[in-house]
């Protein structure tokens, strides 16, 4: 059954955060859920904050991620003594299914010492054949310091292309795709259009996007970044500008419309929504915390790709 007023959703959330007390249990949300969910985590941030709290801040004994099942994953990842469950296993990454672990075998025996890195959006099993993970918001950095590291004028870096097309023009270093294609859904989505459109109808707002964006898109934005990344850019320029046309997840967005009642925020469209990170709600989080012991919703990662991924996410937070 939907849930249909304000009163409804209060009562629900005032159960979640007794329950989530009573059970030891921590919540993390990603930017991108609905802001009825992130109100009721303890925890709310990009993939690089989430993988960070998930390894440093969470003294729970369980730990329920509301997001996609990579996110999951990586917190368990990094906790491997605690219960990472999430409210819905469905809730997928497409862009994560672009390249396995097998796809990247492959590549790595055709470019011999050429060093590695995924995006944090992937499986598990394809961080454990990497040398390194990044997020949105440290690619440059982290592929910087590993291209260092091996000596190597190449780096395979996948799979999403439009953020390999950002960090190919921000750096001196050739980046090989793998796959040749492989993209977020929502972001690749948007069109120059779009960003012009947005532009026209608000002509004094700053344009912030997301380096998941086609390149068309990037050209027209005043600041590209992770979705934190955008946050602080929200944050820190009140004085300069006070309206900001924002190409990310409208969850995002709508997060800074909260936050920033004094500034005007837009979406670049109001179709920028990630399917698979809504299929989590909060009668399906109250569910899992009416039902701790149901290992259907545990996210287990084999221990041979566990171990092999943690020292591929360790180097990742190590140049972060």
């Amino acid at each position: 059954m939907m849930i249909q007023t304000n009163q409804e959703i209060q009562e629900i959330q005032k159960l979640i955060l007794n329950l989530k007390k009573e059970k030891d249990v921590t919540i993390l949300a990603h930017y991108y859920q609905t802001l009825e969910i992130q109100e009721i985590a303890d925890f709310v941030g990009d993939s690089l904050e989430l993988s960070k709290i998930a390894r440093d801040h969470t003294n729970t004994k369980n730990i329920i991620f509301a997001g996609v099942l990579f996110m999951a994953e990586t917190a368990s990842i990094l906790n491997p003594v605690k219960r990472v469950l999430m409210p819905d296993k469905q809730a997928g990454c497409p862009l994560a299914s672009f390249l396995n672990g097998d796809t990247l075998k492959i590549y790595k025996d055709k470019y011999p010492g050429v060093p590695v890195v995924v995006y944090v959006n992937s499986t598990a099993e394809t961080k454990a054949e990497a040398d390194v993970v990044c997020t949105s918001s440290n690619a440059i950095k982290v592929i910087q310091g590993i291209q260092k590291e091996y000596n190597s004028k190449k780096v395979l870096f996948g799979p999403d292309k439009n953020l390999a097309d950002h960090v190919r023009l921000n750096t001196n270093i050739e980046i090989i795709n793998l796959p040749d294609v492989g993209f977020c859904y929502v972001h690749n989505d948007i069109n120059k259009s779009d960003a012009i459109r947005a532009k026209n109808d608000y002509p004094n707002a700053a344009v912030a996007v997301h380096p998941e964006c086609k390149r068309e898109v990037r050209k027209l934005a005043d600041f590209i970044g992770s979705t934190k990344g955008m946050y602080d850019y929200v944050k820190e320029n009140p004085s300069i500008v006070n309206e900001f046309i924002i190409g990310t997840e409208i969850g995002f967005v709508q997060r800074l419309q909260k936050d920033f009642p004094n500034n005007k925020i837009y979406p670049m469209t109001e179709n920028f929504i990630c399917k698979d990170m809504k299929r989590t709600n909060l009668k399906k989080i109250l569910n899992l915390l009416n039902n701790l012991d149901n290992d259907n919703n545990i996210v287990n990662v084999p221990n041979s790709i566990s171990v092999k991924a943690r020292i591929s996410l360790e180097k990742m937070l190590k140049y972060s």
